[in-house]
C-alpha cells in the first residue's frame, strides 16, 4: 500500500560547480530510480539560478526511503560531492493529504 511519502531536497552548487554537480545528480537519479519502492526521483534545475537544484521524490513506504538513505550510491554521492555544494542539502519530508490518484 502506498503511503504518500514525498521528499523534496533543495541543493545549491558553489559558483562554477553547477555542471559538475548536475552530472553527479543525474547519475544519482539513474541509480536511485532502480531502487525498490522508488515511485519517482526527478531532478529539477532553476531557470533563474542555475546553481539551484531540487529533487522531487516519492516512495512507497518509509522503509524504502530508509534503505535509500543507507544505499552505497547515495553515501558515495554525499562523500564525493561535498566540495561542490554551497551548503548542506535541505531535505524536507511530506505526507500526502489529498487522495492519491490510481
Amino acid at each position: 500500500m502506498r503511503t504518500g511519502l514525498t521528499v523534496i531536497a533543495y541543493i545549491t552548487a558553489k559558483v562554477n560547480c553547477q555542471e559538475e554537480l548536475r552530472g553527479a545528480l543525474l547519475d544519482l537519479v539513474a541509480q536511485t530510480r532502480k531502487e525498490n519502492g522508488c515511485i519517482n526521483y526527478d531532478l529539477h534545475q532553476s531557470q533563474e539560478n542555475k546553481s539551484k537544484f531540487v529533487i522531487y521524490e516519492n516512495w512507497n513506504k518509509v522503509a524504502d526511503l530508509d534503505a535509500h538513505a543507507k544505499s552505497a550510491h547515495l553515501q558515495a554521492f554525499t562523500k564525493n560531492t561535498a566540495h561542490l555544494l554551497e551548503s548542506r542539502a535541505e531535505i524536507t519530508k511530506w505526507s500526502t493529504v489529498s487522495e492519491l490518484s490510481r
